[in-house]
């Protein structure tokens, strides 16, 4: 069915590029004009507040007044003029500090349906901006928050360039794949807007999209383009060519693109519906880099034809000489328990901090230096504590005169339980039908023991006054609590689906079970050096300032998503090295010559494609945005400890061991499995490879 498509996208290249382009220019200039609203909280106001308090009910923000004494008649006139903007729907009277300089207005944007609370923001900024100028006022919460993006997808496309230039030796091998990437990610990140549409979708998905766009696209591509060179040079037919790569190294592009978009689209399994958007996006911008690779690459091979080696740079591969990889095969096979062990060390080493991770949310005090929410920040800690950036609103339906009464008794105990600052007068709703209290705690929203208040108001202080009454412990911090703690209770059932679907996978496509088994346990270690490195960096502080990074949490979706993408990305190497492999060793190799062939004959593939996620996602590391900076590198550490000490190390060597035990399977087993065939390496002298290596069929 492949080769039927190729052929057909090659015959009718012109149709398919002018189709490809009609649509990349509707999703640029249609595609923002139908985009949905990007959420920047991780949930919406609850039930009780939303019903009685729905001034409250919405995103909270505050105007910050440095010194209530300066300009106090600008300040006035300034939350006057805020309270006015269409979508503020409650600007709080200023609260002094006890040190009377500092002071505070909340203020809540509407962000229900039909709510633009980014314009809101918008506008309020906008009012707020000369006396921000001028040193008299900040503004705190998220819609105010402003992380500006670098070009850090053009540093990333230069060195994708660079390393396919390496990769491929040819000006045009290298360009094919950077245009299909391209194309694909204009498309892709218009349908990330749309999916806002109809999903909640957490603000930074399209940057997230991009970045996984840009580097399966470029991936995919890379690989398609180095099975077609291979039989370019073989068949000297390029439609022939084409309809071989497709047939190949497109069936596992496909393979390994369905594979990711599942493995994403797993995380509707948590039960989250701020992340079900994250979810459709990533798999959407995914599934146009998988159609694109399968259409518009083979369309566009079909221009270049056998021209695709020229304009040739460096010198060209000797192909009677063995490549540096089957000579590290060799090398590892000759001692396989002292390179397994050293290489296993090595992960547990990187894999050690994660025994420390904390699941919760950075605020604003891990906003870049300078930014007007990190200054709010600190003048509310400075003023009122740290605990106030924090507050915890306590709310309750108090509409009989017991209710009432047992409230008022919660709020007394509250001011004289450990680990309250403050607890603020009580404030009826407007129907009268139920009350509310804020709760200011001693330490900040990221403090362990702000976390162990909130656990125990909701376990055991609000259910022993208020009994069975209907009660919420709510705001920002109490929600992002509440978010950390489903997150884990649901990663391990996410994990577990995850990894078992990747065992059965792999043991239809190897007819093995040692294989899918090394597989899972590999992709546990990668993954969790990975993790490793995100909890020493972002909530260690290690080489924070290196990176512009201030201790905090790790968010509780990165482990989740990071998860998903690499599982997806790690079976695609997964399978274009042991497809190498299996079809040497079902050739009558020895199991050590197998190895060592399917390692000598894709391991500069996987390389140069491994190279290329690293550099892309590595470039987020330099945006302002810390949930781009944490996923960015957590993605970046996988894939180079997935493609380097599990791909080349691990894998040759835990083979080496285990002998012609790899291939085994029982026979009832093998009776009842499916065959699946994906063939992704090349047959014999691999384009990438410096050593032609003949194939007995």
């Amino acid at each position: 069915m492949l080769s039927t498509l190729a052929r057909t996208c090659y015959r009718h290249r012109r149709l398919v590029v002018v189709a490809w382009l009609v649509v990349l220019v509707a999703a640029v200039v249609v595609g923002p004009r139908l985009a949905g609203t990007f959420a920047s909280d991780a949930a919406p106001g609850d039930g009780l507040i939303a019903r009685e308090f729905p001034a409250r009910d919405g995103s909270e923000g505050a105007v910050v007044v440095r010194d209530v004494e300066r300009d106090a008649a600008a300040v006035a006139s300034l939350l006057d003029a805020v309270a006015t903007v269409p979508g503020v729907v409650g600007v709080e009277p200023l609260v002094v500090a006890p040190d009377g300089r500092v002071a505070y207005a909340a203020l809540t944007l509407a962000d229900g349906d039909g709510a633009d609370p980014e314009a809101a923001a918008a506008a309020v900024a906008a009012l707020a901006e000369p006396l921000r100028e001028a040193g008299v006022v900040e503004l705190s919460g998220g819609w105010f928050a402003v992380g500006e993006m670098p070009a850090s997808e053009a540093f990333g496309l230069l060195a994708a360039a660079v390393v396919l230039l390496v990769a491929f030796g040819s000006v045009l091998a290298m360009g094919v794949p950077i245009v299909t990437a391209l194309a694909g990610v204009g498309i892709g990140t218009a349908a990330v807007g749309l999916t806002a549409r109809f999903f909640s979708t957490p603000d930074f998905t399209v940057e997230v999209a991009a970045m996984i766009g840009i580097g399966v696209g470029i991936d995919y591509a890379l690989f398609v383009v180095t099975r077609y060179r291979d039989a370019l040079r073989r068949q000297g037919d390029p439609e022939a060519a084409v309809g071989e790569a497709l047939n190949t190294a497109g069936r596992a592009v496909l393979f390994a693109g369905v594979t990711v978009m599942i493995s994403i689209l797993g995380m509707f399994l948590m039960g989250l519906e701020f992340m079900n958007g994250l979810a459709v996006g990533v798999a959407a911008a995914v599934a146009v880099a998988v159609v694109a690779a399968l259409t518009l690459l083979p369309a566009l091979l079909g221009f270049i034809g056998g021209t695709i080696d020229r304009l040739h740079v460096g010198r060209r591969p000797q192909a009677d000489r063995p490549t540096v990889w089957t000579r590290w095969a060799r090398f590892v096979q000759r001692r396989p328990a002292v390179v397994a062990a050293a290489g296993l060390a090595a992960l547990v080493a990187a894999a050690l901090p994660l025994m420390g991770m904390r699941l919760g949310f950075a605020d604003a005090g891990n906003d870049p230096e300078g930014s007007t929410t990190r200054a709010a920040y600190e003048l509310v800690a400075e003023g009122f504590g740290p605990g106030a950036n924090g507050p915890v609103i306590v709310a309750a339906d108090t509409s009989t005169p017991a209710a009432a009464a047992a409230f008022e008794s919660l709020a007394t105990s509250l001011r004289a339980e450990p680990g309250v600052a403050a607890v603020s007068a009580t404030v009826p709703s407007p129907s009268g039908r139920a009350s509310l209290v804020t709760v200011l705690p001693t330490t900040g929203p990221q403090d362990r023991a702000t976390e162990q208040l909130v656990h125990r108001l909701r376990d055991d202080l609000v259910p022993a006054y208020l009994g069975s009454a209907e009660a919420e412990v709510t705001g920002q911090t109490a929600v992002g609590i509440d978010f950390a703690d489903h997150i884990a209770a649901r990663l391990p059932v996410f994990i577990g689906a995850v990894l078992g679907l990747s065992f059965l996978l792999l043991l239809v496509v190897f007819r093995s079970v040692l294989v899918p088994l090394k597989a899972v346990v590999m992709n546990l270690l990668s993954i969790g050096a990975a993790y490793g490195v995100m909890v020493a960096v972002f909530q260690w502080g290690w080489f924070g300032d290196l990176l512009g990074v201030t201790p905090a949490p790790i968010e509780p979706w990165a482990p989740m998503m990071l998860f998903a993408i690499v599982f997806g990305l790690s079976m695609d190497y997964e399978v274009f090295l042991l497809s190498a492999v299996k079809e040497r060793y079902d050739a009558g190799d020895s199991n050590a010559d197998a190895v060592a062939h399917g390692l000598g004959s894709t391991a500069r593939v996987i390389t140069a494609a491994a190279t290329i996620m690293v550099f892309v996602f590595g470039s987020f590391v330099v945006a302002d945005v810390r949930a781009l900076k944490l996923i960015g590198l957590g993605l970046a550490v996988a894939v180079a400890v997935d493609a380097t000490i599990v791909r080349v190390v691990l894998v040759p060597a835990t083979m080496e061991l285990l002998g012609d035990a790899n291939w085994w399977l029982p026979r009832w087993l093998g009776r009842r499995l499916p065959r699946l065939h994906v063939d992704a390496a090349p047959p014999a002298a691999p384009a990438l490879a410096t050593e032609a290596v003949p194939v007995r069929r």
